[in-house]
Formats: C-alpha cells, structure tokens, sequence
C-alpha cells in the first residue's frame, strides 16, 4: 500500500510507535475531545517531533571533563538551525520548537491556494537572513498533497537552504503528499508522527483529524 510505501521511504522517519504516542495521537483525533486537551496533546506530540528531527543534526566530537575529574566522550551539535513555519497552523509548532530551543529564530510562510490556478502561490515570506548557512526545520502539522510545502521549499532553496539540510516536521501525512514531495525533493528530510490511509475528493487526509488550525487555534465554524 501507499502507507507502507512512504513509511519505508529512507526519507521518511517516523516517530518510534509506541503505545504512548498512539494514546496521544488518539485523544487529538477524537472529533470530542476539547480544545484545551487538544492543544495540550498535540503539544506534546510537536515536543516529540522536534526532538526526533534534532536526531538528523550532524555532530562532532566533544570531550569534557565531569565532576568526577574524568573525560567523557561525548559530541555536540555541528550546525546551526532555525525554524520555518508554514502559516497559519505551523505557527502552533514554534513553541514546541522554542521548548527545545531556547533562542531559536524562526522564519515564517504564507502560502495559499491561487483561486484561479488552483496552484499554491507566495503570499508572504520573512526569513532569517543567515538561513543559507542554517538548517530549517520546516513546521506544518499536516501534509495532504504536499503543494504548500512543496512551494515553501522552493522558497528555502531559493534563499539558498541546501536541500538536505531541511526538516520537514509534521503530525500527520498522506502517503501520497510525501511520496511526491520526496520525488521533487529527494535529499529532504521527513519526521512524522503518522502516515495515514490516503485522502478524499477534497484532499482532506483520511482518518486525519480535521483542520488542525482550527481546533488548535479554536476558530471552527
């Protein structure tokens, strides 16, 4: 199936399925659950993303010395990163980010259907101007057809982001958006939460969880 296909993708990593993330990510699918339990779950999901996409860093050796007065050999992080969220519901991923991240810049993308092409068009981009020397984790909770994210990476790469060196940090996806995001984009990274069936005639992901910004955000009809 095309699930199988994306979870076996070398590219796509996705969280190790334990028995707690599924009882997490079973309250924020729950169609009842409330909006301060649902922020308070996917928050803690996002945490677990985010930890999981720093696993991708490079490193270098480290040695320092403990209180014991004993060296250990340890390595610490390479590169310099920075986050990009996809407007409006990455924007519930930058304090996830900052949580593990203390002073961490964090560019933002607004991206939106072109009514007359039906193409995701730029709409707004404010970056950090050293990104070219950064790595991005790229946040946006969901991944459907993967055509915002897929123009907010030709975004990055034209502000001179290496392509390996993007993060691409979600709760959910189709398989079918990441498996075309990987064709485009085949040196890019995946950290997911879950991979799920497929999507409907709206491109909404099935069993999905619905409009992640709106339940988090609690702006719903």
């Amino acid at each position: 199936s095309l699930s199988s296909q994306a979870a076996q993708h070398p590219r796509v990593h996705q969280l190790p399925q334990t028995n707690q993330l599924k009882a997490l990510m079973t309250i924020i699918r729950d169609k009842n659950t409330k909006r301060s339990d649902f922020v308070f779950y996917s928050d803690r999901v996002i945490r677990l993303l985010v930890e999981e996409g720093l696993n991708y860093l490079p490193v270098n050796d480290k040695e320092v010395i403990t209180p014991m007065g004993v060296p250990f050999q340890g390595v610490s992080f390479q590169g310099r990163i920075c986050g990009v969220s996809i407007m409006r519901a990455g924007e519930s991923m930058e304090q996830g980010l900052r949580d593990v991240c203390t002073s961490v810049r964090i560019g933002k993308v607004l991206i939106q259907r072109d009514e007359r092409t039906a193409q995701p068009k730029l709409y707004y981009s404010k970056l950090p101007k050293d990104i070219a020397d950064r790595w991005v984790l790229l946040l946006d909770p969901m991944l459907a057809t993967g055509g915002s994210a897929m123009k907010c990476i030709e975004v990055l790469i034209e502000a001179g982001v290496k392509e390996d060196r993007i993060l691409f940090i979600n709760l959910i996806c189709a398989p079918e958006g990441a498996l075309k995001m990987l064709e485009k984009f085949p040196s890019l990274h995946i950290v997911t939460a879950e991979i799920d069936e497929s999507m409907d005639v709206q491109k909404f992901i099935l069993p999905g969880l619905g409009d992640f910004g709106d339940r988090y955000f609690g702006t719903e009809d």
